[in-house]
């Protein structure tokens, strides 16, 4: 990848690893289904990937449900709940669009679990919320996703699953930007489901995983044949179950990646002396996630201008279709001024120290120019 890429959270850059376990799955063949040879080679594949996931995410490799991606693992956990029985759902103001617009689809009534300046999930309203919960709501449904895809704002879930738990609900963790980031455990976390998608930490586009815990019955979205358990019908995508997999195994070293916070601490005090805004600085975050604004120049501008200078960073979240907007999720934590001016930089397992040297170079470099053009009187 040319130039310098500072948008892992968007997508990361595949791994080597990967690359060459979904090489092998490719010359294998075979249709992990069948019973002949070929097909008891892929289906080996499989469930090595497996075992992998499991090993990453915390939970025997049994509940490991593979998918089409993260966006399908969160549908089909919330279309579970639905389908269960729940009929009023409380999802984090802060939730990936896959998770609010599937319980906005859902027929269910929605709710939103409010954030605080902080960006950190308001749980003494959660509990409040729960205690008074009529019963002909169905179970309650909780979503609350581990790591914040913008701000890298790492959520209170393990207390969040006691007040859950008690109120006999179902807690639902999108995991999808912590995997490989810092350390996962769905049963230390309380999760009755969890969620990953591989493109975020060194997998391949268009594979995602679902572990699930006993509280949680899993209904299939899709009908077919009786793959993945009769969880997920569809002949499995070997080769991207195998990234997938290989990716999650290459994950052990959390030291390596927890070194990224030094570099963007410094990045941050950097262009912080420019006049950005740091967003949520005292927050716990993943160590590779900076979310910053420049009150004045807009988020898609500086991304734009950046991009010229062979630097790659994002306006937000990455699943809006090339659409930049105000973040939801900045305008959540009561940021509504700061939102529209807001970009987010992310490294990742690739990244080197002077990549963060040249994204502040860059970035400093635009600052200067657009300033110096609100400066100029107007012809």
């Amino acid at each position: 990848m040319s130039g310098v890429y500072l948008d892992f959270n968007a997508t990361a850059p595949v791994r080597p690893e990967a690359i060459t376990a979904m090489t092998r799955a490719l010359e294998t063949g075979g249709n992990p289904s069948s019973i002949h040879a070929a097909g008891r080679a892929a289906r080996a594949v499989v469930e090595q990937a497996r075992e992998d996931v499991a090993a990453l995410i915390g939970g025997p490799a049994s509940t490991v449900v593979f998918t089409g991606g993260g966006t399908e693992a969160n549908a089909l956990a919330v279309e579970s709940a639905v389908a269960t029985g729940s009929k009023r759902l409380i999802i984090s103001a802060i939730e990936h669009e896959s998770v609010v617009e599937t319980a906005k689809a859902s027929g269910a009534q929605v709710e939103l679990l409010p954030v605080g300046a902080d960006g950190l999930a308001d749980l003494d309203w959660l509990r409040t919320r729960l205690a008074s919960w009529d019963a002909a709501d169905g179970k309650p449904f909780v979503a609350l996703m581990l790591a914040n895809n913008e701000t890298g704002i790492i959520q209170p879930v393990a207390e969040a699953s006691e007040i859950v738990r008690a109120a006999e609900g179902w807690l639902h963790v999108d995991a999808i930007q912590a995997a490989g980031k810092i350390a996962l455990d769905s049963r230390a976390l309380g999760a009755d489901t969890l969620t990953i998608s591989g493109h975020k930490f060194g997998g391949p586009q268009g594979v995602g995983a679902l572990t699930f815990g006993p509280r949680a019955t899993l209904v299939r979205r899709q009908h077919g044949g009786g793959q993945e358990r009769g969880r997920r019908a569809g002949t499995e995508n070997v080769a991207g179950i195998a990234g997938l997999g290989a990716a999650a195994a290459a994950l052990r070293d959390l030291e390596t990646f927890a070194a990224q916070a030094a570099l963007r601490d410094l990045a941050a005090a950097c262009l912080e002396a420019e006049g950005a805004v740091v967003i949520a600085p005292d927050s716990p975050r993943l160590a590779n996630t900076l979310c910053v604004a420049s009150p004045g120049h807009a988020s898609d501008l500086q991304v734009m201008g950046l991009d010229l200078m062979g630097v790659m960073v994002s306006a937000g979240s990455a699943c809006s279709s090339g659409k930049v907007k105000a973040s939801a999720v900045l305008t959540a934590m009561g940021l509504t001024d700061l939102a529209p001016y807001a970009i987010r930089v992310s490294g990742g397992w690739a990244t080197r120290e002077t990549d963060w040297a040249a994204f502040v170079a860059a970035w400093s470099d635009v600052h200067s120019r657009h300033a110096a053009r609100r400066r100029a009187p107007a012809a």
